[in-house]
This record gives structure tokens, sequence and C-alpha cells, in this order.
């Protein structure tokens, strides 16, 4: 490490290399000079191996070195030849490795090209303003187009990659030419006839406008007012694909959907039949799960039903055995008491006769005693049977069917228990209500005590 030397109490100035000194030089011509519109000619052109452009470009009093990288170059749309006239938009800068100043071109076009492009922006501004460009006009693509309208030149290189992007995506689709010149003085009245032609007769489901790439000048058919109002006003949507990715025209903003390229705007109108085919497949896969779901869980909801719900029939059948019950005890215990009398009157009978020898006296006092008896269990069994009607009515007052029947319900919670308080509920509880000819399921919105 060397020491700089100090005089004086001041630091010597910073020592820059020439590595970092052409950087700088390059950051500052970059940050001075924006994207700058230059014209000249065309001198010492080299296309290397990688696909970059190597150009100087001069006119009568200098010259300077230009540079145009693969990717701006493949969109250039010619190939500059030696002596030729051009325009370019770039940036300034410095290779740093010579350190020699260049221009990094951008785009390039043909010399004059500029008085077009003002026409174009001229038409541009115009159309927006009266509306033609607005979102709110655009249709929408059909999703299911049966027949496609193509209005291009029929020796037209786009026209073959179109054609062979819809067989291939879409060989069920229909497909209608109408041709027209794309290039030309008389191009752009025939290409406006060509889309009116289309629209009037209204035989496709949408209309493709198509054309290759090429210079602004190839593609100036497409930048006129007749056929922007020809698309705008088309009975059915117009997809425009004209020119490669980075072309836009006029007839692009028109169109209710622009692609990048023709082959783009086929696949823009028709979606794949396999694609197609693999959706309407796994739908109709997916509805017959939903529905065998459906049918599953309705199944499982009606057993679940079916085993809380106890048949009306069925308590009937108990309360009839009980009832059964009932009669055949109170049958017993009339006959009881009968019984016990019977034989006690026979005894009596025996007594009686042993101990008074006149039959009749005590046969008349024994038929005396027989009336009074049979009197007895005649009122005994009218009391009897009157109990029975009591306790038969008493039965069929106590039977639940008859209480639901006149607008009572039982209630039962999610365990099947009988709810009899307030405090068995809970807000938002669903319970079971079970009604004279059937259940309901019911949420609870509020519980309130009852006040004493």
């Amino acid at each position: 490490m060397i020491d700089t030397p100090v005089e004086s109490g001041f630091a010597a100035p910073p020592v820059l290399t020439v590595s970092a000194l052409n950087q700088a030089v390059a950051r500052l011509l970059e940050r001075s000079f924006s994207l700058t519109w230059i014209a000249g000619e065309v001198s010492n052109f080299t296309r290397a191996s990688s696909g970059h452009w190597y150009f100087t470009l001069k006119d009568d009093a200098a010259q300077v070195r230009a540079v145009m990288f693969r990717g701006r170059a493949q969109y250039a749309g010619f190939i500059p030849r030696e002596g030729d006239k051009v325009e370019v938009r770039a940036t300034v800068t410095l290779y740093g490795a010579r350190g020699d100043y260049q221009i990094n071109v951008e785009a390039i076009h043909r010399a004059g090209v500029g008085a077009l492009f003002e026409a174009y922006q001229r038409l541009k501004e115009k159309l927006a303003a009266q509306g033609l460009f607005d979102q709110e006009r655009k249709r929408a693509i059909p999703m299911f187009a049966r027949t496609i309208g193509i209005v291009t030149s029929p020796q037209a290189a786009a026209l073959r990659d179109v054609l062979t992007a819809l067989q291939r995506r879409a060989p069920h689709v229909s497909i209608i030419l109408y041709p027209t010149p794309v290039q030309g003085q008389q191009a752009p009245e025939k290409i406006a006839q060509a889309i009116r032609t289309a629209s009037d007769r209204a035989e496709c489901d949408v209309l493709l406008v198509c054309r290759g790439g090429g210079s602004i000048e190839d593609l100036w058919s497409f930048n006129d007012e007749a056929v922007a109002w020809a698309i705008a006003d088309a009975s059915m949507p117009v997809i425009s694909g004209v020119g490669h990715e980075t072309d836009f025209t006029i007839a692009d903003f028109a169109a209710d959907l622009r692609a990048a390229t023709p082959t783009a705007a086929a696949e823009l109108a028709a979606t794949p039949r396999a694609d197609w085919l693999g959706s309407l497949h796994a739908d109709a896969t997916d509805l017959r799960r939903a529905m065998r779901r459906t049918l599953d869980d309705a199944a499982q909801t009606l057993d679940r039903h079916s085993r809380r719900l106890l048949k009306p029939t069925a308590q009937i059948d108990q309360q009839r055995l009980k009832l059964l019950a009932l009669a055949t005890a109170m049958t017993h215990a009339t006959r009881a008491p009968l019984n016990q009398s019977i034989h006690a009157l026979d005894r009596l009978r025996h007594r009686w006769s042993a101990l008074r020898p006149d039959a009749s006296v005590a046969r008349t006092r024994l038929q005396e005693t027989q009336r009074r008896n049979g009197a007895a269990m005649a009122q005994l069994l009218a009391r009897r049977r009157q109990q029975l009607g009591a306790l038969s009515a008493q039965l069929e007052l106590l039977n639940p069917q008859r209480t639901l029947e006149r607008g009572y319900a039982i209630v039962r919670d999610e365990k099947g228990q009988v709810v009899r308080s307030p405090a068995q509920l809970q807000a938002r509880q669903a319970v079971n209500v079970r009604l004279a000819e059937g259940s309901a399921q019911v949420g609870i919105a509020s519980v309130q005590a009852t006040l004493e």
C-alpha cells in the first residue's frame, strides 16, 4: 500500500481507474439524453452470429457508432442495407471496454416513416375522441364459435398460419374466407368492403382480420379510417391479428380484441375441442358425484328420522294392551266377592237346614237373602261397570294422540328427552316438535322463564 503524501493539511484528489471513468461518463450520457429519434444513413452494417446489429449512422458532416441488440432487431421488420436512409430511436451511451461513444438503438424504420407515424397518431387521436376505441363498445368473443370468418389475402402466409392453427385446435369449426388484398393503394377500401360484406351476410360468429408482419408501410392499409369504422360497425365480434407482437395499427384499437399475431388471433377465436371435451367430461363426473352424494345424504337423513320417529299405531297397541290388562284385573276383582258370597250362602244353608226344621221358613229367608244379595251384586256390578266406563273415558282422555289432536305438541331435545321446563332449553338450540300428524325440527330463538 502506498501512502498518499499530504501537504499543508490538504488530501490529494482521488485517482480514478479507466473503467470507473468510462462508467461514470456512460451514466452521465444516459441521464442526459433520453430516448431520441435520430436520422442518418446506414454504413458498415454487420449482423453478428449472435443476432446483434452493428453499424454506423452518418450524415454529410458526422457519424456515430450504433448497436441494435437481437431482442430489438427481430421486430425491426426489415434488414438495413448499406446506404439506406433510416430513422432510429436510441439512447446515447458509452461502450466502456473501448471508450467508444455510441447509441443503443431501440427501434428503426426507413426515413420518411416519421410522417406516416405522425399521420397514424393524428388518426388515432381523432378516432379515440369519437369514442371508437372505448371499452364500452367492445363485444365479448363467443365461447362456442361454429363459424369463423377470415378477412385477408388468399396468398398471404398469415392465412396458412390461421388455417393450420384452426385445423389443429378446432377442426369442427366452419371457415369462410372474405378475400381482399392487404397491401397496395386500393387495399384499405377493399379491406373495409370485405369486412362490410361479412357483416351484411352475418354468416360467422366471429371475424378475424389478419396480415403477417412487415414495415409500417406494409401495414399502412390497416391504419385507415374506413377500415376502423367497418370493424367497429361489424355485426359480429372482430379479432385483429395484424403484424407481429410489437406492431400496433388502428385496426387493433378498433377491434373487439387484439391478437399479437395471426396465429394468436386463431387461438383466441377457437378454444381447442379437446379442452371442451375434457371440461364436459369433468363436469359430468362432478355432477354424477354430486348427485350420488346428495342421494346418500338424503338416505342417511331418512334413516335417522325413521329411527327417531315412534309410529302412532305402536303407541295405540301399547295402550290397548294396558287396557286389556286392566279389564282382566277388574273381571277377577268382581268375581271374587261373588264367589265368597256363594260359599257363605252354602254354609248358611247347611246350618239353617240343621238348626231349623221348618224348611219353608228357612227357604223363604234364604230366597229373601238371595234376592237381597242379588240386588246388592247387581248394584255392585253396575257401580263396577260405571267405574270401568269412567276409567275407560279417563284412559281415552289420557291418550297422547287425543292430546296432540287438540293442538298440543310434545317437545324433545337432541337426546330425545321430553322438555318440561324452559331451563332445559337454550337459544339457537334445535328441538324436535311432535304434532298430531307428524313432527318438525325447530330452532329456539330465545328462552323466557314463566314469571310466578
